[in-house]
């Protein structure tokens, strides 16, 4: 006997089932759809349609989503141009920074057969308005070349910074292992060409007597760029622009290490070698300094006679001057070298006031190496900057005020007087104001620091030296081959 589900549940009345309901579907659609069954895809055109490289396709955000969606759900135009999902690179954390980048300039190219874009290259910044304080007007006598050392200040910091001008580009020994020759060759052409911008600038504001700081190069002759060079010297010979070089503090002829002095006299060679190139007459000197003591000063002294006359190159020696410092040999302890070898000697008037000579004053220090620039037919030189505000150990004495304020006494009225303080080309245009030595350019004041430190900058020795040794020895002693590599390619400076 056949029992029914209504017989199993006593009390329930079971309702048919209804029949199966077509799918309604508008006109709209029916149209559509027929038109693109009407109208099917070729294989070929299949296969070109672009898929995206990776697998995760993100959204840009829920409601780009939602409206996309929508449109679809509405079966719009078969016309209307689709946009094609933006693709996404790998989530943060995953992979290197290079390959997400590759990984998405990629992709840009592949859906729109465009490459991809360059970084667009910045505008340079408008200099601001400055507001120039006005400065106490005073007299002098003087009328001869004022001029700064390595860099100029304005054109160093223009921005962007691919709009820099300066020619102290250098890099370390390990770089010229992994970048190879040629790239350093590359940044030795780009500091000979920012020479050219600079002497214009100096030209511009009548500042013509500038030492240059083109960093020395590194196992390999100046020749690559001597057409370079030759444009910069015959720049400055039009002009009438003196360009001096002063060798670092590591150029050290009276050091008892023939390693130290065969290393000096590269050195030596290389600046004489560039000013050669360029055409730079005998006002084109190379300033160095005594150097270390080494614990006997008498001794040192001999032996930067003996490598000056046995072992200097003519043209290394033609262009060879020495100037007093301010911790190891003032002027009285050079001066008689000098008239012996007939080797000028550039007075540095700050380093004279912290380490002074006892029994020679500063004229006739200045009188006795004049006699010496004359017989060479050189120019005569000196060195001008002042200790900063409230210096009160010789360490801090030591280091440059960003200005100076008066020209020493002593000047005589026509001879060259380069500046060296932080400030560069604008403590020369503050003398210019201060004593009406020349016009000035408005636009090219810049307003002095409010506050100045009074530590000394630059590169240390770690080296650790006895309690009998000079304390200057240690920083100046040093093997200059073993320094390359702490020097890069090495600045010769005029501080």
């Amino acid at each position: 006997m056949e029992v029914t589900a209504a017989e199993l549940h006593t009390g329930r009345t079971l309702r048919p089932r209804a029949e199966k309901m077509p799918k309604m579907v508008t006109s709209a659609t029916k149209q559509y759809c027929d038109e693109l069954d009407s109208n099917p895809l070729e294989e070929e055109d299949r296969m070109k349609i672009p898929k995206p490289r990776h697998k995760t396709v993100l959204l840009n955000n829920k409601k780009a989503a939602r409206k996309r969606d929508t449109k679809a759900a509405t079966c719009p135009d078969p016309d209307e141009d689709f946009p094609l999902p933006k693709i996404k690179g790998p989530s943060k954390g995953t992979g290197t920074k290079n390959q997400k980048a590759r990984l998405i300039n990629d992709d840009a190219e592949f859906f729109d057969g465009q490459p991809p874009k360059k970084k667009r290259k910045r505008a340079p910044k408008t200099e601001p308005v400055y507001a120039i304080p006005e400065v106490e007007r005073k007299e002098t006598t003087f009328r001869g070349r004022l001029g700064y050392a390595c860099l100029n200040t304005i054109l160093r910091n223009k921005k962007p910074a691919d709009e820099a001008v300066f020619c102290s580009r250098t890099c370390r020994i390990a770089t010229i292992k992994k970048n190879g020759i040629e790239w350093v060759k590359d940044l030795g052409r780009r500091n000979v060409e920012d020479m050219l911008k600079i002497i214009e600038w100096n030209e511009e504001n009548i500042i013509r007597n500038v030492p240059i700081c083109i960093p020395r190069t590194f196992g390999y002759s100046l020749d690559y760029c001597a057409p370079a060079l030759a444009e910069v010297g015959a720049l400055a010979n039009k002009y009438g622009h003196r360009l001096t070089v002063h060798p670092g503090q590591f150029t050290q002829l009276g050091s008892p290490r023939d390693s130290v002095v065969k290393a000096s006299i590269r050195e030596l060679e290389y600046h004489a070698q560039m000013l050669n190139l360029m055409g730079i007459g005998p006002d084109g000197v190379m300033i160095i300094h005594g150097g270390g003591v080494y614990g006997d000063k008498e001794a040192a002294l001999a032996r930067i006679r003996k490598t000056v006359e046995e072992d200097l190159p003519k043209d290394v020696r033609d262009r060879l001057v020495l100037e007093n410092d301010e911790l190891c040999y003032n002027a009285a302890d050079l001066l008689p070298i000098c008239e012996e070898l007939d080797i000028p000697l550039v007075f540095d008037h700050h380093h004279d006031v912290l380490n002074p000579s006892p029994d020679l004053t500063p004229s006739e220090i200045i009188a006795r190496t004049n006699v010496i620039f004359a017989r060479r037919g050189i120019k005569p030189k000196q060195h001008l900057s002042e200790p900063r505000e409230g210096a009160v150990t010789v360490m801090e004495r030591r280091a440059h005020a960003d200005r100076c304020q008066r020209l020493p006494e002593a000047l005589p009225d026509d001879m060259d007087l380069m500046i060296e303080a932080k400030d560069k080309e604008q403590a020369v245009l503050h003398l210019y104001r201060l004593y009406n030595l020349q016009p000035v350019i408005h636009a090219s004041l810049r307003p002095p620091a409010s506050i100045q430190t009074k530590e000394t900058k630059g590169p240390k020795s770690h080296r650790k030296t006895g309690p009998n040794k000079d304390s200057f020895e240690g920083a100046l002693a040093l093997d200059a081959d073993a320094n390359l590599d702490a020097l890069g390619l090495g600045v010769g400076t005029e501080e």
